[in-house]
């Protein structure tokens, strides 16, 4: 059932970077519990193929709008998700500027948004506030070793400052906020280019190409499947009373980057070696979350394997770079024609 407003109107969840890779099956999953999903991407690093199978829901709306350059929203709110900004170091970097205020004055549009709807606000963060890590695994109560001024600072403390505007706006009651520590997640719609370690791994054991690890590959990493991801966000966002304090989203297996790439080696039939480059600079050396919060106030943990993530991943990547296929997926793709707002059936 839709809720619906005094006026009869059923309340709508606006998904920001809603076209994105998490931010699709995240409309996917609202959608299957009856709820009605405005989808809100600016394609900077979305794209409208991760959506294009909703577009003719009945209950499914695409606007595409820059949340640095949010217009007003027509129609009453229930809930605001917050995914809207890049998240693989190539994509963020390749616009610091845009990333900080995407982060930051973005982040804070739709706070007002959620302020004026009476809206309750999950803040998609990142576990890249807990920098190159000294506390292994991170507990929510880590305060993180994060470069203020290095390449990657654009993202890691655009994250910080939006988590702030997130809890000060709950302190104030003026924005029932909520905020997630999001790390690793893999899964389809990736994009072959955002330069993740799964999606780059991937394809290039698919393509052929030699597989490339930056540094010694014994640094480690935590990976979850974007399903086990998007349950808990949608756990977050519901939970009463608000928890009132970050949450960290993630699956607690720890994999060195030689072993995904061993890993990745075995699933895809390919002739593909390993090669081996400089690491880029203040590039974590362990991540791994602490979720024990996670369960205790959600109930939630991940319940896909790597292995089984992987093989539904690569699979969706071979039929994506496929040369015979039309739907291959690309960087970034905006809807030729588009005049900033796509409806479904309507």
């Amino acid at each position: 059932m839709l809720q619906k407003t005094g006026n009869g109107k059923s309340q709508a969840v606006l998904v920001a970077g809603g076209a994105g890779f998490v931010g699709s099956h995240l409309c996917d999953a609202l959608l299957a519990r009856g709820k009605r999903v405005v989808c809100v991407d600016s394609y900077i690093t979305g794209s409208v193929e991760n959506v294009r199978p909703l577009m003719n829901h009945p209950n499914f709306r695409l606007i595409e709008q820059d949340i640095c350059d949010l217009a007003e929203m027509n129609e009453p709110l229930h809930q605001i998700y917050n995914l809207a900004c890049a998240a693989s170091p190539p994509q963020y970097q390749a616009d610091p500027i845009h990333t900080m205020m995407t982060c930051v004055a973005g982040t804070g549009n739709l706070l007002k948004l959620a302020e004026e709807h009476g809206a309750s606000f999950l803040q998609a963060s990142t576990s890249e506030v807990y920098g190159d890590p000294a506390e292994h695994p991170q507990r929510e109560d880590y305060r993180g070793n994060v470069s203020c001024t290095g390449p990657r600072a654009c993202y890691d403390e655009g994250k910080r400052a939006a988590e702030a505007l997130c809890f000060d706006m709950l302190r104030a009651g003026a924005v029932s906020a909520r905020v997630a520590r999001i790390f690793n997640t893999y899964g389809p719609r990736m994009q072959p280019s955002d330069g993740r370690i799964i999606s780059n791994l991937l394809v290039q054991a698919i393509s052929g190409e030699p597989l490339t690890i930056y540094g010694t590959g014994e640094q480690t990493r935590s990976f979850c499947f974007v399903s086990d991801l998007v349950s808990g966000l949608m756990s977050l966002m519901d939970i009463e009373p608000n928890p009132g304090m970050p949450v960290n989203l993630g699956n607690p297996g720890e994999f060195t980057i030689n072993e995904l790439a061993e890993m990745v080696l075995a699933i895809v039939p390919t002739a593909s070696k390993i090669v081996y480059r400089p690491l880029p600079q203040d590039d974590p050396q362990r991540r791994r979350p602490d979720i024990l919060r996670a369960r205790e106030l959600l109930g939630w943990e991940p319940k896909v394997p790597l292995a089984e993530g992987l093989q539904q991943t690569a699979a969706w990547f071979s039929a994506a770079l496929a040369p015979h296929e039309t739907h291959a997926i690309p960087a970034s793709s905006t809807p030729t024609g588009s005049a900033g707002e796509i409806r479904g059936s309507v």
